[in-house]
């Protein structure tokens, strides 16, 4: 049976992993100053993980000015992230997970823990599932969803209208 995403509300599962430089990186260092938009993907080079990729740089100027880290989880090394990352050119951070552990944490493995599933999470700087979204071939849903990110942390920064 296939499992749900994490609930919104839930403590986010604590993980430490390496960038394709081998830089360790753990959840509270990822939402230090800020939401964390951290997505799962399949493998560096499929079609459909390179559009979602270039897809989120395109968008990635205006999630740091909204102050959302963005990171991506796959389980290829760190040579294959880098290879993705320069050809690319992703500001973005790649992170390793080989043995699935933490992709299977945030509930993002396939049937029978075969392949990895396409699942997007808005993690707040109190370590909490803020929103998530599971769309295994519908890339568009996911840009749909870093759409509404966008929109709502915008309003939630806008000053409030002050009547004279």
């Amino acid at each position: 049976m296939l499992k749900p995403v994490l609930k919104q509300g839930a403590v986010a599962p604590h993980f430490t992993l390496t960038d394709d430089a081998g830089r360790p990186h753990n959840l509270p260092s990822l939402t230090e100053h800020g939401p964390l938009l951290l997505y799962f993907y399949p493998a560096d080079f499929s079609p459909g993980c390179v559009k979602q990729a270039c897809a989120l740089r395109d968008r990635h100027a205006a999630l740091a000015d909204a102050g959302i880290t963005l990171a991506g989880v796959s389980p290829q090394g760190a040579i294959s992230h880098a290879r993705l990352r320069e050809k690319h050119d992703l500001p973005f951070i790649l992170l390793t997970d080989p043995t699935k552990t933490v992709i299977k944490s945030y509930r993002a493995d396939g049937p029978l823990g075969l392949g990895v599933r396409r699942v997007t999470y808005l993690i707040s700087e109190d370590r909490r599932i803020r929103a998530a979204l599971r769309a295994d071939f519908n890339i568009d849903k996911h840009l749909e969803f870093v759409a509404r990110v966008l929109a709502d942390r915008r309003s939630a920064r806008a000053p409030e209208a002050h009547d004279p």
